[in-house]
C-alpha cells in the first residue's frame, strides 16, 4: 500500500535532453577526445532514457523502478519519476540543456519515491551540462550534482516473450485474476506464428501483421482444465486473440485491442 502523503509538486528538473552537438560532416566531427565534453553522440530525442540515480550534495539516491524520460523533436520532455509523471520544456545549446516550465502530477507516493523526487526537485533545474558515453547520459549542475541515465531500446514485436499484465475493457484497466500473474505469455515469430500460454493451456497459431493490425488465425493447443482463476483468464484472452486486433508498442508495453474494446497489455518477460 502506498503511503498517501503530499508529493513534491515543484519538480522543475529533468529535461534530460542531453543532445550532443551534431555535425554535418564525417572527418573531425568529434569522435571523443577524452575531454568528457559532448561534441557528437547518439540522438537523444525519441530515446527512452531510464533514470538510474541522482547524486546531490555527495549523496547518491537510486531511482525507483519506472523512472524515465523521453524527449521529442520539439524539446518537450515527458516521463516518470517512478511515481509522479512530469512534463517540461527544454532548450539545447551545444552541451547545455536548459529546463523550464516543468509540471508534475501530485500523487501520494511511498517514502523512498518521495525522497527521490525531493532530491530531484532540490538539485535540478535551469541549466544542466550533458555528457554522453555510449548508452549512458550524465546531466550535471553548476554545483556538481548529477543525474545518471541509460538508454533502453524499444522491444520488438517479434522475438520478444510478452507477459500479459493487464486486461482492458474500453477505458477501464484491471489486474489479472489473483494467482494468475505471470502465467500468460505470447511470442510472435518472424514467420507469422504465435505461441505461448493462456494462463492454463499452451497454444500455437498464426498472427498476420498488417500496419497496426494483428489478425489471429485459428489456434491449437493443450486441453487441460485448471482452477477457475486461470480458466477465467484463459477465456478472456481467447476472446481477445480471435481475428483482427489493433496493436501498439509503447516502448516496452504491448497493447492489443479487439474491435469490441476488449484488450490486454503485456511487457517483455524478465
Amino acid at each position: 500500500m502506498r503511503n498517501r502523503r503530499t508529493a513534491v509538486t515543484a519538480l522543475a528538473l529533468l529535461a534530460l535532453t542531453a543532445c550532443g552537438r551534431e555535425t554535418g560532416s564525417g572527418a573531425g566531427s568529434g569522435n571523443g577526445d577524452g575531454s568528457g565534453s559532448v561534441r557528437t553522440g547518439p540522438r537523444v530525442t525519441g530515446v527512452h532514457w531510464n533514470v538510474d540515480s541522482v547524486t546531490a550534495g555527495g549523496r547518491r539516491t537510486a531511482a525507483p523502478d519506472g523512472a524515465h524520460v523521453v524527449i521529442d523533436a520539439k524539446g518537450r520532455a515527458t516521463g516518470s519519476f517512478g511515481c509522479n509523471r512530469f512534463t517540461a520544456e527544454t532548450r539545447t545549446d551545444g552541451d547545455t540543456i536548459t529546463v523550464r516550465r516543468a509540471t508534475t502530477t501530485a500523487m501520494g507516493c511511498e517514502k523512498d519515491a518521495e525522497r527521490f523526487e525531493g532530491a530531484m526537485s532540490r538539485a535540478f533545474s535551469g541549466e544542466l551540462t550533458a555528457a554522453v558515453t555510449g548508452r549512458n547520459l550524465t546531466l550535471t549542475t553548476a554545483t556538481g550534482d548529477s543525474i545518471a541515465l541509460t538508454s533502453e531500446p524499444p522491444a520488438p514485436l517479434t522475438g520478444t516473450t510478452w507477459t500479459v499484465t493487464t486486461l482492458v475493457s474500453g477505458t477501464t484497466s484491471s489486474s489479472l485474476p489473483e494467482g494468475t500473474e505471470g502465467k500468460a505469455r505470447l511470442t510472435f515469430g518472424e514467420d507469422g506464428s504465435v505461441r505461448g500460454s493462456l494462463g492454463c493451456n499452451s497454444f500455437r497459431g498464426t498472427a498476420e501483421v498488417t500496419g497496426s493490425t494483428l489478425t489471429f488465425g485459428p489456434a491449437g493447443g493443450t486441453k487441460m482444465m485448471c482452477q477457475d482463476p486461470r480458466m477465467k483468464l484463459e477465456r478472456a484472452l481467447l476472446a481477445i486473440l480471435d481475428g483482427r486486433t489493433t496493436y501498439r508498442i509503447d516502448h516496452r508495453t504491448l497493447s492489443l485491442t479487439a474491435p469490441n474494446g476488449e484488450g490486454l497489455r503485456a511487457v517483455p518477460q524478465e
